[in-house]
């Protein structure tokens, strides 16, 4: 069953929000910082508040195995691009120990329906490259890249 969260859920979210952090510090320690502190905890708190943001769980069996947090954008229009509303995945998680077993795309769904239901006709996100698994993720649910973020360090050289 997917829903949107309780307060009562959000210390079970603050766990699968750590997992995700640590997969993050993994995999680029040069950006993400280690641990994951008290500001890092209420952040959940805030989306959970929030006018412009929900939190989604994913449950079985009373127990939550997945968690996205999303944000209701409207974008002005500008002098370069059309006004937008866009459907935006801050976050996103299925616990290690349950991942691959249709959770990720039961809250993929349930994001979809919502989307629509709420008048949205897209939904973004942005991941991380070293996530290869999550890429792979996103293009089986159906997303596709339309933006990149490059860099080049000049450490390397």
């Amino acid at each position: 069953m997917v829903r949107f969260a309780e307060e009562k859920d959000l210390p079970r979210v603050n766990e699968l929000r750590k997992q995700v952090s640590e997969l993050h510090v993994n995999g680029r320690p040069d950006i993400f910082k280690p641990g994951f502190c008290q500001e890092l905890q209420e952040r959940v708190y805030e989306m959970y508040r929030s006018e412009d943001s929900d939190v989604i769980v994913a449950e079985r069996d009373g127990v939550i195995y997945g968690m996205a947090g999303v944000e209701y954008l409207n974008k002005q229009e500008s002098p370069y691009s059309r006004e937008r509303k866009i459907y935006y995945v801050t976050e996103f998680g299925v616990d290690t120990a349950f991942q691959r077993q249709g959770v990720g795309r039961e809250l993929m769904a349930f994001m979809g329906e919502d989307a629509r239901a709420k008048g949205f006709t897209r939904i973004e996100l942005d991941m991380w490259t070293f996530n290869e698994g999550a890429l792979q993720f996103y293009e089986a649910v159906g997303f596709r890249t339309f933006r990149r973020f490059m860099e080049w360090d000049l450490n390397e050289e």
